[in-house]
């Protein structure tokens, strides 16, 4: 397994419908009489082939919705786009998310976005995208200004402006936006909006990756692996790529087998390379498959069952769909 092939990349598809871990914590929200009205967040501790396991009463959320609770009725739209209370209803979540949207409340109109920006339940509008973007970056709501960046970045129902994607970028870092800051790094390790200079790119991606964003360590990773804007390290490059592998990037799980097959930064085991070179092919990422051929003919054939019951067993698809995308609470 030989060559090392640049694999950073900017944050692009946060929103790609996945699965979403969210945080149970009771709220209390003042009511009119003054009293603590005690609501729940919906968190989905187990959520695969159409099972979901949760934190509170949907049917006490649901009601809570009703009576105007901006935060519930946001909960109830990522209920219902993923499926928890019985079934995906887009159209649910839509309307949810537009009555809490219309009442203020930035995450919801951030998801409101997401649900025009992809067409679910409605029909794809950009326009409608970036209005309620720009509603929640009013507010100075650091997810708006990196949704914004990313549509310049992309050039999506904008005009590509890399230096405008740049501006925004850096307003959502300022708000302690990790994927913003992986991004402002790319910017600056692509050359993009801004002179090239991957020394900063570096100080970018080592603030998001110090903060566990799993991107972020894959970038730095690479920049260590090759010496570009840092000093070469394989031990760091290997370190990098390990964080971000468990965490399930899958670029990562591909480099961390590089890794092993050349005992690179960590002794040589062709058995673990494998591993970690197929849990990245099984989950989606075709850049590994042209390794899988050269690592198994050297292993034996228990050596090979062995490995791929391993890589089956670190389940990274899970992992790299559950960081795929967040609808905001």
């Amino acid at each position: 397994m030989k060559g090392s092939k640049q694999i950073r990349w900017a944050a692009l598809s946060a929103w790609t419908l996945a699965v979403v871990v969210l945080t149970a914590a009771p709220r209390v929200h003042a009511s009119d009489s003054g009293k603590d009205e005690r609501t729940c967040n919906i968190a989905v501790l187990a959520y695969s082939k159409g099972r979901a396991t949760e934190s509170c009463d949907l049917r006490a959320i649901k009601a809570v919705a009703h009576s105007g609770v901006v935060f519930e009725q946001n909960q109830m739209g990522i209920a219902s786009v993923l499926g928890i209370a019985g079934g995906r209803d887009a159209k649910g979540a839509l309307k949810w998310f537009q009555d809490a949207a219309r009442r203020g409340y930035a995450p919801a109109q951030v998801n409101l976005a997401a649900m025009y920006s992809n067409g679910w339940g409605t029909d794809r509008n950009y326009g409608a995208t970036l209005y309620w973007l720009r509603k929640a970056a009013d507010q100075n709501y650091a997810p708006a200004y990196y949704d914004l960046g990313r549509l310049y970045l992309k050039g999506s129902g904008v005009r590509r402006d890399y230096e405008e994607a740049l501006r925004l970028f850096r307003k959502a870092a300022e708000g302690g936006d990790t994927w913003a800051e992986t991004n402002v790094g790319y910017m600056y390790d692509q050359g993009l909006g801004v002179a090239q200079d991957r020394t900063e790119a570096a100080t970018w991606y080592r603030k998001a990756a110090g903060e566990g964003n799993a991107l972020a360590q894959n970038n730095l990773a690479d920049l260590y692996l090759k010496g570009e804007g840092v000093a070469q390290s394989d031990a760091s490059a290997f370190q990098w790529f390990q964080k971000a592998a468990e965490q399930g990037q899958t670029g990562a799980c591909i480099k961390l087998g590089y890794m092993y097959a050349n005992g690179r930064g960590t002794v040589r085991d062709f058995q673990v390379a494998y591993t970690w070179t197929l849990a990245g092919v099984e989950a989606g990422d075709e850049r590994g498959r042209d390794y899988l051929a050269g690592l198994e003919s050297q292993l034996s054939p228990s050596q090979l069952a062995h490995a791929r019951e391993q890589a089956r067993k670190l389940n990274v698809g899970a992992h790299a769909s559950t960081a795929s995308m967040a609808f905001l609470q």
